[in-house]
């Protein structure tokens, strides 16, 4: 697999490096902006980019502004947002981009070991989707009304779908029954308006409907 990868810390940003590498994988380029991540992606055509949002010189929203124009110009280069923040101006859209395929919002403080990150680095990588559930809580909490359509259990059952967990994985950690969990499913898909379909991504849309609104 070969990465990108954009932080603007040198500490963190070679620290990403020897974890990427020590799995196996090889970084191509690793920069600290957002121009220098457009002009890498071009020259390189990674597998993958790794970035942050905030970067020079503004350290605002650059890095997702960034990743938005590559998944424009690239639609199959699959993106990995790995940050402190969650910025909700783009976030939706990059979530949403390309029906949620090859896409992943962390947490920097939530990633609990190295093993974990690049599980979800070779899961984004092979067309996946991963965010973390703050994120989603975060995105979710701006459309109250959708919000309140679904109960707490449903909420927590969206949650851990947006990880890429299947039912058994969500039936062991919320300690309820498989069945339990596709009753809960059914419900969602039916408070977010979305009908049945043989989209193999049912379960992501259903997160990125409800974001959209």
């Amino acid at each position: 697999m070969r990465v990108v990868v954009a932080e603007d810390a040198a500490l963190f940003r070679e620290g990403l490096v020897g974890v990427i590498e020590r799995f196996g994988h090889t970084v191509v380029a690793a920069v600290s902006d957002a121009v220098a991540l457009v002009t890498a992606v071009e020259e390189h055509l990674p597998d993958i980019v790794v970035t942050d949002v905030r970067m020079p010189p503004d350290f605002t929203d650059e890095g997702l502004r960034a990743a938005l124009t590559l998944r424009k110009e690239h639609p199959g280069l699959a993106i990995l947002v790995l940050s402190q923040y969650v910025e909700q101006t783009y976030a939706t859209e990059l979530l949403d981009s390309g029906r949620g395929v090859g896409i992943g919002y962390l947490l920097k403080d939530r990633v609990g070991d190295v093993v974990e990150f690049v599980e979800a680095l070779t899961r984004v990588a092979g067309g996946g989707m991963v965010v973390d559930p703050e994120v989603v809580l975060q995105l979710l909490s701006r459309r109250r009304d959708p919000l309140e359509r679904l109960t707490p259990r449903e909420r927590e059952v969206l949650a851990l779908i947006a990880e890429g967990r299947s039912n058994s994985s969500i039936a062991r950690e919320l300690f309820v029954t498989d069945a339990a969990v596709a009753k809960h499913i059914a419900s969602i898909f039916t408070k977010l308006d979305l009908p049945p379909a043989a989209d193999g991504h049912r379960r992501v849309l259903a997160v990125l409907a409800y974001l959209r609104g």
